[in-house]
């Protein structure tokens, strides 16, 4: 994907911006920095600290100044994080004390853990405002060139967790494995297995199609196409961040190669 050259657009008399100690949260999308805010270009160029997610792409950190401070506070699935302690604490102190832009993948409100950092600054009064983003379920079917909700099948859309805190994340399977139900799961390649098993277990039939997008919006994005009974297999050699979009499948035929080609 060709980026061009974009500039943090003015500021200037804007309230979140006026030089006093504040946190910004501000949603970093899915990867592309072209999928930015407006809002959120100008907060990234202007702060003081990035405190920062593992996934948020090196193309959007270089639109931070060169003398700010980058912190990199990143989570793995099942490996080594930061403990959410110390990140509520280095939000506190930076906080206090400059322009401060928490900046998550995707949106901030989804599975960002948001309301615990902002439940921190409140508790030490410090201030702080919400910049959503592009959450990646939105990037990705955008890349299949297709919707979330399609009238005639599914009139609900759910965003899942394939984890959490204690583990595998349990759901309400049984809506979730009703014919024409379509979900967007994250961090769900370690639960592949836990997930087709638990769906298929309440109904879900073995051929409901899933489309895998690795790297969503990146110039390596992936989409792999499977069905349910082959996700865990589908999954084997997907090494970077994916959404999985249950009950949607790739476009295929002529559309679809003619849009690849453009």
């Amino acid at each position: 994907m060709r980026h061009f050259p974009i500039s943090a657009p003015s500021t200037t008399g804007d309230k979140r911006d006026s030089g006093c100690p504040h946190v910004h949260f501000v949603g970093a999308g899915p990867g592309d920095p072209e999928l930015l805010t407006l809002r959120a270009l100008g907060l990234i160029g202007a702060a003081d600290v990035v405190i920062h997610d593992r996934l948020v792409t090196q193309e959007i950190l270089d639109l931070t100044r060169p003398d700010a401070l980058l912190i990199d506070v990143g989570k793995t699935g099942f490996g080594p994080s930061w403990d959410q302690g110390d990140i509520n604490d280095l939000l506190v102190r930076h906080g206090a004390e400059a322009r401060v832009v928490r900046l998550k993948t995707g949106d901030p409100a989804v599975f960002g853990r948001l309301d615990e950092e902002v439940a921190a600054l409140d508790g030490a009064g410090v201030a702080y405002d919400v910049t959503p983003g592009i959450t990646a379920a939105s990037a990705a079917v955008a890349g299949l060139g297709l919707s979330l909700t399609q009238r005639g099948r599914n009139a609900g859309l759910r965003i899942v967790t394939g984890h959490d805190a204690k583990g595998f994340a349990e759901q309400d399977w049984r809506d979730l494995a009703r014919p024409g139900a379509v979900a967007a799961i994250y961090m769900g390649k370690r639960a592949a297995r836990f997930l087709t098993g638990r769906l298929m277990m309440h109904g879900a039939a073995a051929d409901t199609p899933v489309s895998v997008v690795e790297n969503v919006s990146r110039a390596d994005e992936r989409i792999i196409s499977s069905d349910l009974i082959g996700l865990a297999d589908a999954l084997a050699d997907v090494n970077g961040p994916a959404v999985l979009l249950l009950g949607i499948a790739p476009r295929t035929g002529i559309s679809a190669a003619l849009r690849e080609a453009l």
